[in-house]
């Protein structure tokens, strides 16, 4: 079965955004490729653990295997050696992305404190958009009372698009509540 927002894009919102921007031709309108999750864990050089139960959360938050990520270089006033774990990602395409979005939508962003909206700062150029999260908290999957450590999070979602203006419509059409100016 296919996920609620998918069915959504490909009936109603890909009508919308082509006559709003005038395409041409149904390959034109911008889709969302993938979601990227990223988690920095300044901590994790002094404590191993701390990676290994972000991964574990990150894993629970995605619905899929999250991988720790490794330093590159070593830098000594930080304590960080080359190849030490340092965070954790994990990338969503298809049906998990959809379901991803859907639940970060509807249940993890009216979590946050004092939500206004998301702020529109964070497009490339590209057609791109990052965000951050304060805290790993608002999604519903984790438990409160097992979190030892807060950690804020990175999400970056890759379009289609070939400008912000295309990213910026698209996201909105999807449900993502940007900040009103």
């Amino acid at each position: 079965m296919k996920p609620r927002l998918r069915t959504t894009y490909e009936t109603d919102l890909t009508g919308k955004l082509k006559e709003k921007h005038g395409y041409k031709n149904v390959m034109e309108i911008p889709k969302l490729s993938k979601i990227c999750l990223n988690q920095g864990i300044g901590a994790g050089v002094a404590d191993k653990k701390l990676v290994d139960t972000a991964v574990a959360e990150m894993t629970t938050i995605a619905g899929q295997k999250a991988v720790p990520t490794y330093s590159k270089k070593a830098i000594s006033n930080f304590k960080l050696r080359e190849d030490m774990a340092i965070g954790c990602r994990v990338t969503l395409r298809g049906d998990k992305m959809y379901e991803f979005l859907d639940r970060l939508v509807a249940v993890a962003l009216p979590r946050v404190r004092d939500f206004k909206g998301i702020s529109d700062k964070g497009f490339d150029g590209r057609g791109n958009y990052t965000m951050g999260i304060p805290e790993q908290i608002i999604f519903p999957e984790i438990d409160i009372d097992k979190v030892s450590k807060l950690n804020g999070m990175d999400i970056t979602f890759v379009t289609t698009a070939k400008s912000d203006v295309e990213c910026h419509s698209l996201l909105t059409e999807l449900g993502l509540p940007f900040t009103k100016n």
